[in-house]
């Protein structure tokens, strides 16, 4: 947290905590997720009583982790992988700073080397901080981005990527697709598969696939509005040690009750008085003064669906329209031998489908490096996101599952020709479709925070917030936020956000491209 121009957006004001008033409020969190954890710290700490369903036997949602075993009984941990930590992410590293204020659970990766199908790479290592030099010097520096290259950019069809205001920015963008836009504006071909095809994928999504007003906003969040910088870190250790396990004994601490492998079935509002009755698959029931559905879209639209007393018509629509994107899939590897010593532990990749992401994971994770101190080994893991295969079918379903691992594998060995010799000791593979859709249009009819019946709140990655967010920190704002929403109700003050601006940063820049405009007009 650097960055002198991040903005606070002030806490709702009410009453200290509960005690002020005559009765201590209950509020049930359907959902264990980064919002789901966010949102019940929120209450928590107001003194509101909590309690959280989770559907899953861990905590963290798509950022849990598990123990399991390989095919010979080896116990080992596991998640569903890589994910980035920037420092931009203020949000989600206040609720981590709850069990350790000086973060000491990440540790910082100082590089994210891209490379494409003709072995050209990008780095992000030393780039300067400050905007826009920062985006600058990595399109310079870049072997796909030419001085020429620059000249050719319609400066004036590029300016939403310089002034992005949020929401503005999706009145202007979300009709149109990411691909479209970017060939609009002349980027090179080269560096648009091998630098924003990444931003894309971090969406789970193909750029003809992605509204190009989240494309413009993650452009935003991590160059030209950010002086945070693109180093971030990752976990120490699998996910439920680093994070989740002492975020729950915190969490019990403060009085919060945890039902984990139960699953909502059916929210509905108390009849002749203000309140919920929460119905699990367990049988039991939990009353409550608030709730926050913070479920990932699927399960969401599947309780709301069963919930007739929620909401309004057009609410209800909204929710059901809620969409997924395509399916991922990762394939953990336990090798007989060790990668080079100078392999990064992330490893982007364009151009080279069905592979998006190598990562390393002795290179930082505390049990994959006791393994490959162990063995002698290596511990590798392969993405595939937005697994869609060349017809438009599905790489998670038919008969392309089966083909997907070796395909993968075969990446590797171009990449790291050193494990063409090394043996498979173990394998994992990990096939979900669960991660929200951002497609051209949806963000008009996403469902935000608040809802239509009071005490109800929703949170996630998936659900609208007017603020310049993405991904895990998006999880973390929405969580907070749903948290604020239910204290609100209860007339008690509720928690701080921030976020890096919510415009450009460079009011000359923007009035240039804002002229630019007005004479093409």
């Amino acid at each position: 947290m650097t960055d002198p121009r991040r903005v606070l957006h002030p806490a709702p004001p009410g009453a200290l905590n509960a005690d002020a008033l005559p009765r201590r409020p209950r509020a049930v969190v359907v959902g264990a997720g980064i919002a789901g954890l966010a949102a019940a710290t929120g209450l928590a700490e107001r003194g509101i009583e909590v309690e959280v369903v989770e559907r899953e036997s861990y905590l963290g949602g798509r950022v849990g982790g598990w123990e399991d075993d390989l095919p010979d009984g080896t116990p080992v941990t596991m998640n569903r992988g890589f994910h980035a930590f920037f420092r931009q992410y203020y949000n989600l590293r206040h609720l981590l700073s709850r069990i350790d204020p000086g973060l000491r659970m990440l540790v910082p990766v100082e590089d994210y080397p891209l490379i494409d199908a003709q072995g050209r790479v990008d780095t992000f290592r030393g780039l300067p901080q400050s905007p826009p030099w920062n985006a600058l010097v990595f399109a310079l520096r870049s072997p796909t981005f030419r001085l020429r290259d620059l000249v050719r950019v319609d400066g004036r069809a590029a300016g939403p990527l310089a002034t992005v205001s949020v929401p503005d920015i999706y009145d202007r963008l979300d009709h149109v697709d990411a691909d479209k836009f970017l060939r609009d504006i002349n980027f090179p071909e080269a560096a648009r598969h091998l630098a924003f095809e990444v931003f894309s994928r971090s969406f789970f999504a193909l750029p003809e696939e992605l509204s190009a007003a989240e494309l413009a906003t993650m452009f935003h969040i991590y160059f030209l509005g950010s002086s945070e910088g693109l180093v971030f870190d990752v976990a120490n250790a699998n996910f439920d040690e680093a994070l989740w396990q002492p975020m729950r004994e915190r969490l019990e601490g403060l009085g919060v009750r945890f039902h984990t492998g139960v699953s909502v079935r059916e929210v509905a509002e108390t009849d002749g008085q203000q309140g919920f009755r929460v119905h699990c698959d367990s049988g039991t029931t939990l009353d409550a003064d608030g709730v926050v559905l913070a479920t990932d879209v699927t399960a969401l639209r599947d309780i709301v669906g069963r919930s007739p007393s929620l909401g309004d018509a057009d609410w209800r629509a909204r929710v059901d329209a809620l969409g997924t994107a395509p399916p991922f899939v990762v394939q953990r590897l336990w090798l007989d031998r060790p990668v080079h010593p100078d392999r990064p532990a992330f490893l982007g990749t364009g151009g080279r489908p069905p592979l998006d992401n190598v990562s390393v994971l002795e290179r930082y994770e505390r049990q994959a490096a006791e393994w490959a101190g162990r063995t002698g080994g290596s511990v590798v893991e392969l993405h595939s996101y937005a697994a869609v295969g060349p017809a438009g079918a599905s790489e998670a379903t038919g008969s392309v599952t089966d083909e997907l691992p070796g395909r993968l594998l075969a990446r590797l060995h171009e990449l790291y020709p050193e494990t063409r010799d090394a043996r498979v000791v173990g394998e994992l593979v990990l096939r979900r479709q669960d991660c929200p859709r951002f497609a051209p249009g949806d963000f008009d009819r996403r469902p935000g925070v608040a809802t239509p019946t009071d005490g109800l709140a929703l949170a996630g990655d998936g659900i609208r917030i007017d603020l310049p967010v993405a991904l895990m920190e998006r999880a973390a704002t929405t969580g907070w936020s749903a948290a604020n929403q239910l204290l609100g109700g209860f007339g008690i003050a509720g928690h701080a956000l921030v976020t890096v601006p919510t415009e450009g940063r460079s009011p000359t820049l923007s009035r240039l491209i804002a002229r630019a405009e007005r004479d093409a007009s």
